[in-house]
């Protein structure tokens, strides 16, 4: 869209929008279809983060039992074992479905009431809507 953006993290309606966080559009009987497709996409990828966390689990599932290594350990743990996920996926090494068994989908704790608008950052608006213009650029999907 003409304009370089940094990266962001993606956050659902509990969080407050920022230039680093998207969150989708509040849901109500005002949104346009621009802004509908906006909050189908984020969901969409927010989908396919969990999937790949989901992979890496039960792939690693060391990661599951991170709690008896030292803490000085853990960050390269985890980056080893993110670094072999890849290159396994990046070479079609079989997944075993079997795996997954093992591994339960976990909530992560979120806040429970929505951020209040004071934390909101006015110019992450117009992240959001360039985010929200580039979407509908790439059509349907």
């Amino acid at each position: 869209m003409g304009k370089a953006q940094k990266y962001v993290l993606l956050g659902d309606a509990t969080y407050p929008l920022q230039d680093w966080i998207l969150k989708p559009y509040q849901e109500d009987e005002n949104l346009t279809q621009r802004q509908l497709q906006f909050n189908y996409r984020l969901k969409r990828a927010h989908s396919v983060i969990e999937n790949a966390f989901l992979r890496l689990k039960a792939r690693w599932q060391i990661l599951l039992k991170c709690d008896d290594c030292s803490l000085e350990l853990l960050p390269t743990l985890v980056l080893a074992c993110c670094i072999l996920h890849n290159v396994c996926e990046a070479h079609d090494n079989p997944f075993n479905e079997e795996w997954l068994e093992g591994t339960e989908p976990t909530e992560l704790p979120k806040p429970c009431q929505p951020a209040p608008a004071a934390m909101e950052d006015n110019q992450a608006e117009q992240v959001r809507e360039l985010m929200c213009q580039y979407f509908e650029s790439c059509g349907e999907g």
